[in-house]
């Protein structure tokens, strides 16, 4: 009897580790690496005809894309005059904890997306979110008590507010802060708050940045007001730059990619560019390697897979470019949503797209043609946010709600 018990129980033990391998925390913006991509999806041999909704909390208004860690998920929120940060039960959606402060009010054009638009970093038990006003927290992400919070420039912010994601890197919290002609990248030390270091070479736009590691140099890379920069992580010290400034009514707003020591970035009204980063003497350069002048998404981030990038551009179609070249592969002629809104994610056999219509369109990676495997409507209302696809559950933030479907 006691034999077959630890039998049992061995069994448990191995269904639960591998059935906890398949799920991947989703801790940032565009997932565990800042590329859109997630492991252990495993895609129904069959799309079913509907998606089932699990559960479904209210937390408020804001663009902010989810973080996932573990049971936990953390959003950040606007509840009336305040911003709100909180902790869900990802089984059920119910409230573990919240806390909130005053926030700076949004006017103008930018007062239709009050915010927050920056998505939560989570790190090291701490929870670290930027304020649409450009208020940066840290808060323990066991029970939300805040450890510390920065305001170095306040009430100066871009045109349309902040929008960029903090980006958790050896022990710093790091951010795009203040506005045109007037910010700096900062690095917080995470636990005491303590400037570590700024650049303040450019002021920011809307791009959250990325880590680039070359030569044994890790930098940040990140659209700025008028360019594409690197930065040493260990300094701050300003390693390359590439002009790269908006023109009329384009912004940077997009995430630069990385592959190996390559960087592809686009924006609209100028196109897709990929540069490698090389070392020189002392000195990094950006070497361009292709351009496209074709494609260009404005809110939306390409994903790759297969050496192929898959988007969906400023004028909302879908599209695929070569990697390699940047020819293009095809381009959909179905427009999505409106305004070229939209989230990417991998799963590797599939990529998700939701556009700001709410539509979440699944299809198959395909340099030759785009290939709908299903669709479904998550939302009655539009949604900005990226959709969360942890294991087989997906978590869509909308106008005031977050929804858990299951994918079976």
């Amino acid at each position: 009897m006691e034999n077959a018990r630890k039998v049992v129980l061995v069994v448990c033990a191995v269904t639960l580790v591998a059935g906890g391998a398949l799920a991947q925390d989703w801790p940032q913006w565009r997932g565990p690496n800042r590329d859109g991509k997630v492991k252990g999806f495993e895609a129904p041999r069959q799309w079913p005809a509907e998606l089932k909704q699990e559960w479904e909390t209210t937390v408020g208004l804001g663009c902010a894309t989810p973080a996932l860690v573990g049971e936990k998920l953390y959003a950040f929120t606007r509840q009336g005059g305040d911003e709100v940060i909180l902790c869900l039960k990802a089984s059920d959606g119910k409230v573990v904890w919240q806390e909130k402060y005053a926030a700076q009010e949004v006017t103008g054009a930018a007062g239709r997306h009050p915010g927050p638009r920056s998505s939560p970093a989570v790190a090291d038990g701490k929870v670290v979110t930027l304020g649409v006003g450009g208020v940066v927290s840290c808060l323990d992400a066991g029970t939300g008590k805040v450890l510390w919070r920065k305001d170095p420039f306040p009430k100066v912010v871009p045109r349309f507010f902040t929008s960029m994601s903090p980006i958790v890197v050896d022990g710093m919290a790091i951010v795009h802060l203040g506005g045109q002609g007037n910010g700096a990248i900062i690095a917080y030390d995470l636990t005491s708050g303590d400037e570590k270091w700024r650049c303040d070479d450019e002021g920011p736009e809307y791009a959250s940045p990325v880590l680039l590691t070359v030569a044994g140099t890790k930098q940040i890379v990140t659209l700025a007001e008028k360019s594409i920069v690197g930065v040493g992580v260990a300094d701050g010290k300003l390693l390359w730059q590439r002009p790269f400034a908006p023109a009329r009514r384009a912004y940077n707003a997009a995430t630069p990619i990385v592959d190996g020591s390559t960087v592809i970035y686009t924006g609209a009204g100028r196109g897709t560019f990929a540069v490698k980063i090389e070392k020189q003497g002392d000195q990094f350069l950006a070497k361009e390697l292709w351009s496209n002048a074709d494609l260009a998404p404005q809110f939306n981030t390409p994903v790759l897979e297969g050496g192929k990038l898959y988007g969906l551009s400023n004028n909302g179609n879908l599209f695929c470019i070569d990697a390699q070249t940047g020819q293009t592969a095809w381009t959909d002629e179905t427009q999505r949503g409106r305004g070229g809104f939209g989230a990417m994610v991998d799963a590797g056999s599939c990529i998700l797209v939701l556009p700001s219509d709410s539509k979440l369109i699944v299809y198959k990676p395909d340099a030759t043609q785009f290939a709908e495997l299903a669709s479904y409507t998550v939302s009655d209302t539009p949604t900005y946010a990226s959709p969360v696809l942890a294991g087989n559950n997906l978590y869509v933030k909308d106008e005031q709600t977050i929804a858990k479907w299951a994918i079976d």
